[in-house]
């Protein structure tokens, strides 16, 4: 509808709301009329609205431009601009978004400590079983919270309990340098950095899973969990400088900072959420729907503990299949996480400043590895191929690749070392199918178990940051073999994970029930 307006001796004003911009362009009485006569225009339109439905708290200057409007016989219309930019964007592409930036955060903090644990132990004269020790109560702490991260996003809503996450490991993470000193307080703060971050997957797959879609899940989930190669990445990249330049501390101060920045922005997106569905013509809410933490007593808390159907869980030999390849995998993710660049330095003779580029390769890779692998899964999927087959190629692919790979490696076959790196790098950025493979049959399964069902299995996936490291190490001093030590046992976890996903993995959905 065409709106005639005299605007030749009054110009359009601009006035910037909390969420809009809002213009007034001044309309005789009569054009006020016969838009109200002819009933074609509602009292909302899309991107125009009545002044009197605009703030009514606007002060001084809404009286002042009333009386105006008043004296000359005309009165105004407002055109409502979306701002910020994203306003519009989906609810759950915004939470898909802000969870991958926890991610990337998340493994910036969980690598600082691999690069400055060199300076620290000069300073502090620690050797090398008390800096393996410092390093590993990160994994005690993670694997302490899977289980109970994945009954918290179950009750009180992943969004809740990842900011909770969040909160935790930057907090430990900005004062580990006025704890560094005394060894109880700095594994202290090591294990609170692991809570926070082992609650994190459980919060993040609980949020996935009630927010996307199946035919949007690969996508989503690679997106997220993609997150913790690009912090590797920039972690790596990062804290060399930094350390350099301004101490080892200034690492643990700029990452836990970036942590803190996180919370307080998501904070103000919860906020204008939630002000934004307060407006009469507001969008439909996210189908994700968060609990209300304040309606639980602890009577009612410890009742839904027990409503989780654990012995169904146990009884479900797809549960089993997910369990024994989340440790599988892990196996070979952490041990190479930690050795790779003892290997890269010793084995083929790179110096430090190679090992430790040449390290930031597998994840960087990673990157495009889960972009593809995500679409692919996704589309598959949307072509009408059944879940479960499409979760056991991915999960294949995830283990096969990087068996064959350290096979090569370990084999002399008298190649040059870049040739190995690339051999390794690649193996170990195909391991990302794991992300549409396993990481996606948690929520194929029950989206409404899947953060408890993700806790189950990463807690046993916590085991080889324990002990999978450590034994590497021993198997180290006692075979002098790298062959032996590290890509042997990698090798027969991924074989025999291979073997019992492809027998036991499902993704159709479990109607588990208390058997109690």
């Amino acid at each position: 509808m065409e709106i005639a307006c005299q605007v030749d001796k009054k110009l359009p004003q601009l006035t910037i709301g909390r969420d809009c911009l809002t213009f007034r362009v001044w309309c005789s009485l009569k054009e006020k009329e016969n838009v109200k006569e002819s009933g074609r225009v509602p009292d909302v339109l899309t991107g125009l609205k009545r002044v009197d439905e605009l703030d009514s708290k606007r002060g001084s200057s809404l009286d002042f431009e009333q009386k105006l409007g008043d004296d000359i016989g005309s009165s105004e219309v407002g055109f409502d601009w979306n701002w910020p930019p994203w306003k519009n964007i989906p609810q759950r592409y915004k939470l898909i978004g802000t969870t991958s930036l926890a991610f990337v955060i998340c493994n910036m903090d969980k690598v600082n400590l691999s690069v400055a644990i060199i300076p620290m132990s000069h300073q502090f004269g620690w050797n090398a079983s008390m800096a393996g020790l410092v390093q590993s109560s990160f994994f005690w702490g993670y694997a302490l919270s899977q289980l109970p991260g994945g009954w918290l996003a179950k009750i009180f809503g992943g969004r809740k309990v990842l900011k909770f996450g969040v909160l935790t490991w930057s907090v430990a993470t900005a004062l580990l340098p006025f704890l560094a000193g005394y060894m109880p307080g700095l594994m202290l703060s090591r294990v609170l950095v692991g809570i926070g971050e082992g609650v994190s997957p459980s919060a993040a797959t609980d949020l996935i899973a009630r927010s996307i879609p199946l035919e949007e899940r690969s996508r989503a989930v690679a997106f997220v969990f993609g997150g913790l190669s690009v912090g590797s990445v920039i972690g790596l990249l990062l804290a060399p400088p930094l350390i350099q330049n301004f101490g080892w501390a200034s690492v643990f101060y700029i990452f836990g900072f970036l942590g803190l920045a996180w919370y307080l922005g998501f904070q103000y997106l919860e906020e204008g959420q939630a002000s934004h569905a307060a407006k009469p013509a507001s969008r439909p809410q996210s189908i994700h729907m968060e609990k209300s933490s304040s309606n639980y007593s602890l009577a009612e808390l410890g009742g839904s503990l027990k409503d989780v159907p654990w012995k169904a869980f146990f009884q479900t030999p797809a549960v089993w299949a997910m369990i024994y390849a989340h440790f599988c995998g892990s196996w070979g993710h952490y041990t190479c996480l930690s050795w790779l660049p003892s290997y890269f330095s010793e084995e083929l003779s790179l110096n430090l400043t190679e090992a430790a580029w040449v390290s930031i390769l597998p994840p960087l890779a990673s990157v495009f590895v889960n972009s593809f692998a995500a679409q692919l899964a996704d589309n598959l999927i949307a072509n009408g191929v059944e879940t479960t087959t499409v979760r056991k190629i991915c999960q294949t692919i995830a283990f096969l690749s990087p068996a064959l790979c350290m096979t090569l490696s370990s084999v002399d076959l008298g190649l040059p070392p870049w040739e190995i790196v690339g051999i390794l790098t690649g193996g170990l950025a195909l391991s990302s199918f794991a992300l549409s493979g396993l990481y996606c049959t948690h929520q194929d399964m029950s989206p409404e178990y899947a953060s408890i069902l993700l806790g189950i299995t990463n807690t046993v996936g916590a085991i080889p940051g324990i002990v999978g490291v450590a034994l590497t190490g021993y198997l180290l001093d006692t075979t002098h073999s790298w062959s032996i030590s590290l890509f042997a046992p990698s090798i027969f976890f991924y074989l025999t994970g291979t073997i019992v996903w492809l027998a036991f993995a499902s993704s159709k959905p479990q109607n588990f029930s208390n058997t109690d």
